[in-house]
């Protein structure tokens, strides 16, 4: 009977001990960007001014990650007022039924020394695809450093199958992301060489 409380409260406790051996990153908003381009016959791009990312882990182990970035498409900042308006509008981001842009990894692969294949879940206009991420880093254990993405999809399959009046736009649109990132606690991650 006296071994059985200490192996309950080790067991009770041993996910606590996984939890704080895991890396915990946030990502540093100062320095960091999300943009977008579209191929046009007049110049389409822009980035956004409002969104959120998380990077969290369970171990050390980079196949425990996850990356989520949430977007305010009415955030969207193209320099140009009535490229806004229209990019807004009902026929590409729709704001006003879809207010946010969401990318929701499902699986991190190690490809490189310092690149990822982050596989996820992609959203527009309430509308959800995979998509890969591929992902380049920075500052490999190192407390701080950057990670830089990038993605590609097809804008028609997302219901903005409308053109702007007297503009050529392609189907294709680029999305980058550029994020300062800090390690605040727990080990690096444990990468390939």
């Amino acid at each position: 009977m006296k071994w059985i409380l200490p192996g309950v409260l080790a067991l009770l406790a041993a996910p606590s001990i996984a939890l704080a051996a895991a890396p915990v990153f946030v990502v540093v908003p100062a320095g960091s960007a999300v943009t977008f381009h579209v191929k046009a016959s007049v110049p389409l791009q822009g980035r956004f001014d409002k969104w959120k990312s998380t990077l969290t882990f369970t171990s050390p182990d980079i196949s425990t990650g996850v990356f989520v970035l949430t977007v305010d498409a009415n955030s969207v900042d193209t320099g140009s007022g009535l490229k806004d308006g229209t990019l807004k509008s009902s026929k590409f981001f729709d704001v006003k039924n879809s207010p946010v842009i969401s990318f929701h990894s499902t699986k991190i692969s190690q490809t490189g020394p310092n690149t990822f294949a982050v596989a996820g879940n992609f959203m527009i206009r309430g509308v959800s695809k995979p998509q890969t991420l591929a992902l380049t880093t920075t500052g490999r254990g190192a407390s701080t450093g950057e990670i830089k993405g990038t993605m590609a999809f097809d804008r028609k399959a997302y219901g903005m199958t409308s053109g702007i009046p007297f503009v050529t736009i392609a189907d294709h649109v680029d999305v980058a992301i550029d994020l300062k990132v800090k390690r605040v606690s727990g080990p690096p991650v444990a990468l390939k060489p």
